[in-house]
C-alpha cells in the first residue's frame, strides 16, 4: 500500500515556520505582515474558504482584514476597493476570493491588484515571471504541491511528470514548477488520451474536479500521486479526482482527500504574504 502524504502535518510545519519569521520581523523591524481578503456576496463555499484563511492568518500573527461588499457591488466599486488596498502600507497581501458575481470580470479585478501584493500568484505579471523562470509569487496550490514533494524526498529531475487539468489556478503553474525542477512534463486536458499519459507517470498531479476520473489500474507502480480534486460523492462523502483505494495499491505515495493538498493551499498563502511583507524591507 502507498504511504499517505499528510498535508495537514506539512501545512502545520509551514505555518510554524511562517510564525517564527513573523515573530522575528516584529521583534527586529516592528513589522507585522497584513493580509486583506475581499469576499463579494454570500457564496457559502467562499465563506468557508475565507474563514479558514482568516483563522490561519491569526495563528501566524498577521494583521488581517475581511472586506465583504454585497453581491450587487459594481465592477468599478470593487476596483475602487482594490485600489484603496493597493495604497494602504499596512496591507502587504491582497486576496480577492473567487468566484465573483457574473457581472464582474475576474481578470480585470485580478489585474488591478498590485503584483507585489498579489499573494494568490494570479496576476499576469507573476504568472509571466513563473513562465520565464524568474523569482515571483507562486500560485498557492501548486506551490503547496511542490512542498509536499520536497517533504517526501521526491526530486522531480529526470522523472516523467503528468499534470491532468490545465487551469490557470493549478494545472498550468503546476506544469511550469515541475519543469523548473527538470521534470519531463505532460499537461493533459479534455482532448488528451488521459489513461495513456497517466500510465507512464512517475509523478501524477490531478486537478480537474471530476470525481475518481483517474482509475487505480492506470497508476504506474511506484508512482507519486497528488490528488488536488475535491468532489462530493453520491453518498455525500468527499472524494478526489483519483480512485483512491485502488490507486493506493499501486502508488508509492498518495495524498488523501480530504487532508492532502487542501491544507497546503492556505499554508502557502501565509508563506506568500510573509514574503510580500519581507520585500518591503529591501
Amino acid at each position: 500500500m502507498a504511504q499517505l502524504i499528510d498535508g495537514k502535518a506539512v501545512a502545520a510545519r509551514v505555518r510554524a515556520e511562517v510564525k517564527a519569521e513573523v515573530d522575528r520581523l516584529k521583534r527586529e523591524h516592528g513589522l507585522t505582515p497584513g493580509l486583506a481578503v475581499v469576499r463579494v456576496g454570500e457564496d457559502p463555499a467562499s465563506k468557508v474558504y475565507v474563514d479558514g484563511k482568516k483563522k490561519a492568518a491569526g495563528e501566524v500573527g498577521f494583521h488581517s482584514w475581511e472586506h465583504h461588499p454585497d453581491a450587487d457591488i459594481s465592477q468599478d466599486g470593487l476596483l475602487a476597493l482594490v485600489h484603496r488596498l493597493n495604497e494602504d502600507p499596512a496591507v502587504h497581501g491582497i486576496l480577492v476570493q473567487l468566484p465573483l458575481p457574473k457581472h464582474i470580470d475576474p481578470d480585470v479585478i485580478i489585474s488591478a491588484v498590485k503584483p507585489e501584493k498579489d499573494v494568490d500568484g494570479f496576476h499576469p505579471l507573476n504568472a509571466g515571471n513563473l513562465m520565464l523562470g524568474r523569482p515571483t509569487t507562486r500560485a498557492c496550490t501548486p506551490y503547496g504541491v511542490m512542498r509536499l514533494l520536497e517533504e517526501i524526498g521526491c526530486d522531480p529531475a529526470g522523472k516523467r511528470a503528468v499534470v491532468v487539468g490545465r487551469s490557470n489556478i493549478v494545472g498550468k503553474p503546476m506544469a511550469l514548477m515541475l519543469l523548473q525542477k527538470n521534470a519531463t512534463v505532460t499537461l493533459c486536458h479534455s482532448k488528451s488520451d488521459v489513461r495513456r499519459e497517466v500510465e507512464g507517470a512517475d509523478i501524477l498531479v490531478v486537478a480537474v474536479g471530476v470525481a475518481e476520473l483517474v482509475k487505480g489500474e492506470w497508476i504506474k507502480p511506484g508512482a507519486v500521486v497528488i490528488d488536488v480534486g475535491m468532489n462530493r460523492g453520491p453518498d455525500g462523502k468527499l472524494v478526489g479526482d483519483v480512485a483512491f483505494a485502488t490507486a493506493a495499491e499501486r502508488a508509492a505515495y498518495i495524498t488523501p482527500v480530504p487532508g492532502g493538498v487542501g491544507p497546503m493551499t492556505i499554508a502557502m498563502l501565509m508563506r506568500n504574504t510573509l514574503e510580500a511583507a519581507e520585500r518591503t524591507l529591501a
